[in-house]
């Protein structure tokens, strides 16, 4: 990946998404910023028990920045050349801003799109694959993976390349598979 692109790393849980950015990542060479998007909870020591496993598999020279309210401008702010920006995940952002109106919204991607699409380094995104299965019968369920499904297809094309890792394989859907056209009732 050469400096000034993005890459998109899809995946279902537990499916080796993470791993494979945290791969790219060091496979860049350069300096990274593991940027999270998963706010920490104390009260929920299952997920904490998840956080602290990503981090144990971080090299230690990795820089963590969190963001999960203000990734947009955490970009903005830390990406540079000659530096990689891991991002993991889109759907901690997406779960951190559910309550904004679909303005800011609008808005938000709009400025994550920008910044995807010319990045000043190498840019990595984890994104979660949420839709693959029944339609949730709780409207912020819904709209979180309606959401999170309209931001992946918003920055897959602004990618350099895409993933899709399923059972701990990754293919490349930028050189496999064939753009969908967008349509005027594309969300």
């Amino acid at each position: 990946m050469a400096t000034g692109e993005a890459q998109l790393v899809l995946g279902p849980t537990r499916s080796g998404k993470s791993e494979w950015a945290e791969h790219l990542a060091r496979a860049s060479g350069l300096p990274v910023t593991y940027v999270a998007t998963g706010r920490e909870d104390p009260n929920d020591a299952e997920w904490c028990a998840r956080l602290a496993a990503h981090r144990r598999r971080r090299p230690a020279d990795w820089h963590t920045l969190c963001a999960a309210d203000t990734l947009p401008a955490a970009l903005a702010a830390h990406d540079r050349f000659g530096h990689c920006l891991l991002v993991d995940a889109l759907g901690g952002w997406v779960a951190a801003r559910l309550a904004v109106s679909a303005t800011t919204w609008a808005d938000e991607v709009a400025a994550l799109r920008a910044r995807v699409s010319r990045p000043a380094g190498q840019l990595v995104l984890v994104g979660e694959e949420t839709g693959w299965g029944i339609v949730p019968a709780d409207p912020s369920a819904r709209l979180f993976r309606d959401r999170l499904g309209a931001v992946l297809r918003t920055l897959g094309p602004c990618c350099a390349a895409t993933w899709l890792v399923v059972g701990g394989f990754a293919l490349a859907l930028h050189r496999w598979g064939i753009p969908v056209p967008p349509s005027d009732t594309t969300p």
